[in-house]
C-alpha cells in the first residue's frame, strides 16, 4: 500500500513550477551559476554526530531537526526552529570538528534565544529557488532554478527561497556566549568558535560586498572576537581536543566535497604517491567526476579491501556502475550498502532504482518494496515517487502509477500538475480506498478550481458548501 500521511509542509516550503529533466548530471555542473541542496547520506551522519551534543545541550531533539547541506562556495550557515543549514563553503573553510561545531554551537545561541532575523524571516529574501537533489548516495546534485534541467531530483519538502539572515551585533555577542555555554554544557571546547572567529578577523575591514555572507549577516568585531576568547579560556572543557575519530570523519568529508566539487583540484591536492584514505577516496570520486569509471573503480575496489563494511564505499561503487550504464553489475553493491546501513534511505532508493531498471518483474516488485520503505523514512523523496511511478507504470498498475506521480510533483512544488495526476488517479483507482482518498487529498489542496471543486461534490468527495 502506499504510504500515506498528513498533506504538511516543512516551513521552508514555497511552490516552485520546474521543468525537470530527470538525468544523471555531473555533480555541481552548474555551480558558479547558483546552489543546491545536496543529500548525502555519509556527510548527513558526520553533520549530526557534529550538531546532536550541541542541540541536546540547548533543549532540541536532534531527531526533530533536519540538517540541510548547501552546495556553495560560500562560508555561511542557519539554523531554524526544525532545520540547520550548512554550507559546503563552511565545512571546506573549517579546519578542525570543534571550528565546525563552534559556528553550529553560534546558531544553535540564536535559535536558543529566539532570536528573529532583521532581514524578515528567511523564507523573505531573495535567493533563488533551491532543488534539493538526491545524491543517490553520491552528491549527484546541481544547482536549478525555475526552468533549469534538473538531475535526480529529490526531496521537495525544502523547495524554497531562503534568506539572508541577519542580525544585530547584540544579538551576535549573545549568541556567542550562549554557544560557549552549549559547547561547555555538551563537554566540547568553545576554542574552535573562537580560532574560528579569529581566522576571519579580517572580514571587518571589507565592504559589504567581499565580506562571506556569514559575516554580513553575522558582524564581527574584533572586541567581539576578544569578548568570546576570555569567556572560552576560563571555561574548563577548553582543553578538550577533537577525537580521533571526529578528526578522521572531518578530513573525509572535506575530500568527498572536493573530490565532487573540484575533481581537477581533489587530483593534485589529495596527489597519487598520498596513502592516506581520505586521500584516494577523494581520488576515486574526482575520476568518477571526471568520466573516467575504470579508474575510479580500481581505486575503491582498493578501499573496499581493506574496509568491506564500509557503506557509503558499496554505495559508491554501485552508483558508478549504474550511471555508466552496468546495471546488473550495480545490483550486488547496491544491495551490500543497504545490509550494512538498512535505515538509510537514499541508499534503498539507489538500490530501488537499479532494480527497476533490470526489467524484470520480481526484481520491479522487489524496487517497488525497496522504494515504500524509503518513503516510510523520507514521505516527501520526490526521486523515489518518480521512480515509484516508473516501477507501477511498468507493473501495469496505473491508478498507482498516477498517483505516484500526483506525489512527485506535489513534492517537487507543481501543483497544477499534482492536481492533474490526482485527478486522473482517481479514475483508476478503487472509489473510497485509501489511495483513491489520498488522490482526493491531493485535489483539494492543490489550488483545484471551481469546476474541480463542483466535479468533487457532485460525486460526494466534498460539501457543496466548500465551494466557493
Amino acid at each position: 500500500m502506499t504510504p500515506f500521511r498528513p498533506l504538511a509542509r516543512l516551513a521552508l516550503t514555497v511552490g516552485l513550477t520546474a521543468t525537470l529533466a530527470v538525468q544523471a548530471l555531473p555533480a555541481f555542473a552548474q555551480q558558479d551559476s547558483g546552489m543546491s541542496l545536496i543529500r548525502d547520506t555519509e556527510i548527513e551522519d558526520i553533520l549530526h554526530k557534529d550538531a546532536d551534543p550541541i542541540l541536546r545541550a540547548g533543549g532540541f531533539d536532534p531527531r526533530n531537526i533536519q540538517i540541510l547541506l548547501i552546495g556553495s562556495k560560500e562560508l555561511n550557515a542557519f539554523a531554524g526552529p526544525k532545520t540547520m543549514a550548512v554550507y559546503t563553503g563552511l565545512i571546506m573553510e573549517s579546519k578542525t570538528p570543534n571550528q565546525l561545531q563552534g559556528v553550529m554551537a553560534h546558531e544553535v545561541g540564536h535559535l536558543a534565544a529566539g532570536h528573529v532575523a532583521r532581514s524578515g524571516e528567511m523564507t523573505a529574501a531573495g535567493m533563488k529557488p533551491f532543488l534539493l537533489t538526491m545524491g543517490l548516495g553520491v552528491l549527484a546534485a546541481i544547482a536549478g532554478s525555475g526552468d533549469a534541467a534538473a538531475g535526480l531530483v529529490g526531496s521537495a519538502g525544502y523547495f524554497g527561497t531562503l534568506g539572508a539572515i541577519g542580525f544585530s551585533r547584540e544579538q551576535e555577542s549573545r549568541a556567542d556566549q550562549a554557544g560557549a555555554t552549549l559547547l561547555e554544557k555538551a563537554g566540547l571546547s568553545g576554542r574552535g568558535l573562537a580560532d574560528f572567529f579569529d581566522n576571519f578577523r579580517y572580514q571587518e575591514v571589507f565592504d559589504e560586498a567581499r565580506r562571506y555572507a556569514f559575516f554580513r549577516d553575522h558582524p564581527l568585531s574584533s572586541d567581539r572576537i576578544e569578548a568570546l576568547r576570555l569567556r572560552v579560556e576560563k571555561l574548563p572543557h577548553y582543553s578538550q581536543v577533537d577525537t580521533p575519530e571526529a578528526t578522521a570523519e572531518h578530513e573525509i568529508m572535506k575530500a568527498k566535497l572536493e573530490g565532487f566539487m573540484n575533481p581537477q583540484v581533489a587530483i593534485v591536492k589529495y596527489g597519487e604517491k598520498d596513502p592516506a584514505y581520505p586521500a584516494r577516496y577523494a581520488r576515486a570520486i574526482a575520476y568518477y567526476q571526471m568520466k573516467e569509471p575504470d579508474k575510479a573503480l580500481k581505486l575503491i575496489d582498493a578501499l573496499l579491501a581493506e574496509q568491506p563494511n564500509n557503506p557509503f564505499l558499496w554505495e559508491l561503487k554501485g552508483q558508478i556502475l549504474f550511471e555508466y550504464g552496468r546495471a546488473p553489475e550495480a545490483e550486488a553493491p547496491q544491495r551490500k550498502s543497504v545490509e550494512l546501513q538498512p535505515d538509510a534511505p537514499l541508499l534503498r532508493i539507489n538500490l530501488g532504482q537499479t532494480l527497476i531498471a533490470l526489467d524484470d518483474k520480481a526484481k520491479v516488485a522487489e524496487g517497488v518494496t525497496e522504494l515504500r520503505k524509503a518513503l516510510t523514512r523520507e514521505e516527501d523523496n520526490a526521486v523515489a515517487w518518480r521512480l515509484l511511478a516508473e516501477a507501477y507504470d511498468k507493473q501495469g498498475r496505473d491508478g498507482l502509477a498516477r498517483l505516484a506521480t500526483a506525489e512527485y510533483n506535489f513534492a517537487v512544488g507543481d501543483n497544477r500538475q499534482a492536481l492533474v495526476f490526482a485527478m486522473r488517479a482517481r479514475e483508476k483507482l478503487e472509489k473510497n480506498s485509501p489511495e483513491w482518498r489520498r488522490a482526493t487529498d491531493i485535489v483539494l489542496v492543490s489550488k483545484p478550481s471551481k469546476d474541480d471543486l463542483k466535479d468533487l461534490a457532485k460525486e460526494g468527495s466534498i460539501r457543496t458548501g466548500s465551494i466557493r
